[in-house]
């Protein structure tokens, strides 16, 4: 059996989750951002809700339909891609990506997450990447040369002018505020 599961975006998600089902007496066969295998083929309507109240208590939520499934899943892919892999390929071609991931048509994909979402695939993939640069400006290990190499950006300007977008503010200004660190977003609510 397959649950798909909202708000799982990293290794902790997936550690946790993993607890919960064992503490519910469940066995996972794999367990993926969004995507739990069970071993066992069925659930009862009982423990399906059980289930569904404990996740939710972390944060987490079974997903039903499978429309939300499809969009939870393209945010875990950009979400893998942005913050989970080494330096963005300047060239990145996300359509590209997103439709191999799925296996379905980029032009379908994008109009189901704009009609659900509100926004485009495109803006979620900008967000997502401005807080990859937030969580590196904050580290200071990195230029900001650097960090534009990271997440694909051509440069400097071209991140700076994003990230002013997204934030109100540039990334000097950001890093330099005291309440930088109170700035970030958990991975699961950055849409918003």
């Amino acid at each position: 059996m397959e649950l798909y599961i909202k708000n799982m975006v990293c290794r902790r998600c997936v550690i946790t989750v993993e607890q919960v089902l064992s503490e519910q007496g469940l066995h996972s066969l794999s367990i993926e951002l969004g995507i739990v295998k069970l071993r066992e083929k069925e659930l009862s309507p009982e423990k399906l809700e059980a289930l569904n109240m404990r996740l939710g208590e972390l944060g987490f939520e079974l997903l039903d339909s499978a429309k939300s499934r499809l969009i939870e899943r393209i945010k875990n892919t950009i979400i893998s891609r942005v913050h989970h892999t080494g330096p963005l390929d300047l060239k990145v071609n996300w359509s590209q990506i997103i439709s191999n991931e799925l296996h379905l048509d980029y032009n379908y994909l994008s109009a189901l997450f704009s009609s659900v979402e509100g926004f485009t695939i495109e803006h979620f993939i900008i967000r997502q990447r401005v807080e990859k640069a937030k969580e590196l400006l904050l580290y200071n290990e990195l230029t900001l040369s650097e960090i534009a190499f990271n997440l694909g950006y051509s440069s400097v300007q071209y991140l700076s002018t994003q990230f002013k977008q997204v934030t109100g503010q540039t990334p000097s200004k950001f890093k330099s505020s005291t309440t930088a660190n109170l700035q970030r977003k958990p991975l699961d609510s950055v849409n918003d």
